[in-house]
């Protein structure tokens, strides 16, 4: 019998305390929150209060208890149940910028150029983001913004018509002029989303979806997007973070030689061999995992179909929120024994389902004006007058709320060890742990009229949360606790070398039963000069995944020039040329949490080394 070690519970004073100490679990909760700065400190600190005073005042007993306990995490504390706000979510920027909008005191009429229109999507995502506490796409963009592009053509025509005589050189003025605005815009609109912060402290989690538009007009939209991420940020070329890029493949249209816009495919795959971006979504499989076409929401999320009036809707629509169970508890708490496993599993189901529903009702109480911007200008695709409930909008599967899972790895070690992945009934195991979370969400549905979703949980510093308190609770548990993080959602363990094709076949399973949430990763060398390998495993995927992101070294030292991928020492990240590890004059950037961080720059490492490698490791 294991004797539980008694762990004193930190009051709010420890907690600032500990913000104020830059304790790196308050400070670097968030890679994409540079905690230098005083914004960002401000809604730390808002943050603590937040959480400390839903989990004592707000939060049921129950459910506090599980995720002060480690047996679920009930994401977004800080802002949910505190605030009556929701997660991530497609804009409707269609409707949006063809019907207007208000935003403070300026009434917005519809665009007349792809200027201005990518100047207002800006605009949009900075005050959505200020109203939401996730992650914010634009789906479709290209098609969405081709109309904006025409209207410019149009004038440059115009104008053309006026001074020159023949009409060949008119249109090719138009065409070249229209082509140049294009890129303006778009290189605007990618400076622009780097320069905003939204409340919370932190460029806003943004999203650009493209890829699917034929006409001139959308394929030069969708080359901007690439090209502007090709050359970088600055003088010095930068990596940009936001907004993440997320290109679509269709066979027919772009996949193989010969498609009409495969030439843009290759522009994609230079583009990911250089700045990691874009990562891709296969439309046929999107389609057959999640009912029809559609970008994830932020990172990873994903609805599910919907229809009003007998037509597919997407844009407008959002997720309410995610809680994600310990899987590896339940195993480690089962002592082996699978009757138990499955008792207790069914039982932690149920609280999760419950702590999702409570979630669902602390948005009852909200109006229209309590965010003019979401529910009465358009970003929800609905326009209610002010004093009006906006519960409707998340009922009957147009809103999804997410059970979340993770370390599905470390779960099957507890009973078949650390070498399972090629073990059949080692792997049946896992797959009915997601195929049971999939039966009970339909159940959920059923019974709540609420789409309730299965989230492959994003898991930044969940990974770390879980694990560290199972090591307190089981002590150093070999290949399971020993390693200081969990494994996330469906990941193959990344300490175990596998050739991506083999990745790809072993995590497919796992996606359809995963439909509110995925993403599969690998990890490659660098990639600059072999794109043609890269678009070996991007074909490989097609018809086997839907959602898929490149991993690529693409450090640089801007000292001696070098590109490539640093050395982690006790000082940092270190340029291997010239041995500069100065954050002034590096970029070393990773991906985290299905997002690009920059996580050289910050303050020394050396306490936070180990944390990153492995908060990097676990979502490839």
């Amino acid at each position: 019998m294991i004797k539980e070690p008694v762990i004193k519970e930190k009051t709010l004073d420890d907690k600032i305390r500990d913000l104020i100490n830059m304790d790196e679990y308050v400070a670097n909760e968030n890679a994409n929150k540079d905690e230098k700065v005083f914004n960002t400190q401000r809604d730390l600190l808002a943050g603590v209060t937040a959480r400390d005073y839903a989990l004592r005042h707000i939060l049921p007993e129950e459910f506090a208890a599980a995720h002060n306990e480690g047996i679920i995490h009930f994401h977004d504390l800080d802002y949910s149940p505190f605030f009556s706000m929701y997660n991530c979510m497609l804009i409707d920027f269609r409707g949006m910028l063809k019907n207007g909008f208000s935003i403070g005191n300026a009434d917005v009429e519809r665009p007349k150029s792809i200027k201005t229109a990518t100047a207002l999507v800006a605009q949009i995502v900075a005050n959505v983001s200020s109203n939401i506490y996730g992650g914010t796409s634009f789906n479709r963009a290209d098609e969405v913004l081709e109309p904006y592009a025409r209207i410019s053509f149009n004038k440059y025509l115009k104008t053309a018509k006026a001074w020159i005589s023949d009409p060949a050189v008119q249109e090719s003025y138009a065409y070249e002029m229209t082509k140049k605005e294009i890129y303006d815009s778009m290189q605007s609109l990618e400076y622009e989303i780097n320069t905003l912060f939204s409340s919370n402290g932190q460029t806003p989690f943004f999203t650009l979806n493209f890829g699917l538009g034929e006409s001139w007009f959308a394929r030069e939209i969708q080359k901007a997007i690439l090209n502007v991420r090709i050359l970088g940020l600055g003088k010095d070329h930068k990596t940009a973070v936001f907004p993440k890029l997320v290109f679509t493949i269709k066979r027919g249209l772009n996949l193989e030689p010969g498609d009409p816009n495969y030439d843009i495919k290759e522009l994609a795959l230079e583009c990911a061999t250089k700045r990691m971006y874009p990562d891709i979504l296969n439309y046929d499989r999107i389609v057959e995992v999640t009912g029809d076409f559609k970008a994830p929401m932020g990172c990873r999320s994903f609805l599910p179909s919907y229809k009003e009036n007998g037509e597919y809707v997407t844009d407008g629509r959002n997720n309410m929120g995610v809680v994600t169970l310990n899987i590896p508890r339940i195993a480690l708490e089962s002592g082996g024994d699978k009757t138990a496993f499955w008792s207790l599993f069914e039982e932690r189901l149920d609280l999760v389902c419950r702590a999702l529903l409570f979630r669902i009702h602390t948005l009852d109480k909200v109006t229209a004006k309590n965010a003019p911007i979401l529910y009465q200008y358009g970003a929800t695709g609905k326009r209610l007058h002010a004093d009006e409930s906006v519960s409707d909008i998340f009922k009957n599967g147009r809103a999804t709320v997410s059970m979340g899972y993770i370390g599905l790895y470390e779960a099957a070690t507890v009973f078949y060890g650390p070498e399972w992945e090629h073990n059949p009934e080692a792997k049946a195991f896992t797959l009915d742990i997601v195929k049971r979370f999939k039966e009970v969400s339909l159940i959920w549905r059923e019974k709540t009229g609420y789409a309730f979703s299965i989230y492959a949980t994003p898991s930044e510093s969940l990974t770390d949360r879980f694990c560290r308190l199972d090591k307190q609770k089981f002590g150093s548990v070999k290949d399971i606790t020993d390693k200081d993080y969990y494994t996330n959602s469906f990941h193959y363990d990344v300490r175990k070398k596998i050739n991506p094709f083999e990745k790809i076949d072993f995590e497919k399973d796992y996606e359809p039963y995963s439909a509110g949430g995925f993403i599969h990763y690998c990890e490659f060398p660098s990639l600059v000069d072999n794109p043609e390998g890269l678009e070996a495993v991007w074909d490989y995927t097609y018809d086997r995944i839907g959602y898929f992101g490149t991993n690529t070294p693409i450090d640089k030292c801007y000292e001696c020039g070098y590109e490539g991928e640093f050395e982690s020492t006790a000082e940092g990240f270190k340029c291997p040329s010239c041995g500069n590890h100065n954050p002034e004059t590096t970029s070393c950037i990773r991906r985290l949490c299905g997002y690009l961080g920059s996580v050289i720059q910050r303050k020394p490492i050396k306490g936070r080394l180990k944390e990153i490698n492995s908060r990097e490791k676990q979502q490839c």
